[in-house]
């Protein structure tokens, strides 16, 4: 591979994308050219996540001094990849980004990024957004509500998170590991 990608991985809450993105991680481990992106979140990071918290005054001085190559929000939160990332695509790496739809639709079409979206029946999406607890029945409805809204996103890899994790995970691994040939 001559020139490196973004691969943009995708998906609602509650559809187990930390989860897809953790167990691909641990199964490239001796693959060093995927990366997988640390990004930075104006939120508490969560448990299992790969995010660095950050205050909205350090986001803002990050980005003001050109320290990202990637900024959305989502959810009323502030997400950012640093800049170094987009020195390992420019050198041919496959770096790997857990990102936001509404981010990655305005990204297609540019030939260095990819979209994997991680999907997962919408039954098991509110039962798994309930079990972790961290919002209320009116958040987790509005949670919900996005999804059915971006649904059928178009995306270059879809991965159904509905059975085993091993499964998904093994499905992500085996497209970054094409990607990167």
């Amino acid at each position: 591979m001559s020139k490196g990608l973004w691969v943009m991985v995708c998906g609602p809450s509650g559809a187990g994308k930390d989860s897809v993105l953790r167990h691909a991680e641990r199964s490239l481990q001796d693959r060093s050219r995927i990366v997988f992106a640390r990004r930075f979140v104006t939120r508490a990071a969560g448990p299992g996540a790969n995010d660095a918290e950050l205050s909205r005054d350090e986001l803002r001085r990050l980005l003001a001094s050109g320290g990202a190559s990637w900024h959305w929000q989502a959810h009323g939160h502030d997400y950012a990849i640093g800049a170094a990332y987009g020195d390992l695509v420019a050198r041919g790496d496959v770096v790997v980004v857990n990102g936001s739809r509404e981010h990655a639709a305005g990204l297609r079409g540019r030939p260095e990024v990819r979209t994997v979206l991680v999907t997962a029946p919408a039954c098991t999406v509110r039962e798994r957004l309930i079990a972790r607890g961290r919002e209320n029945a009116a958040a987790v409805a509005l949670r919900m509500e996005r999804n059915a809204v971006l649904e059928g996103q178009d995306a270059d890899r879809v991965i159904a998170n509905d059975g085993p994790l091993a499964k998904a995970g093994a499905a992500l691994a085996d497209y970054l590991k094409e990607l990167a040939c």
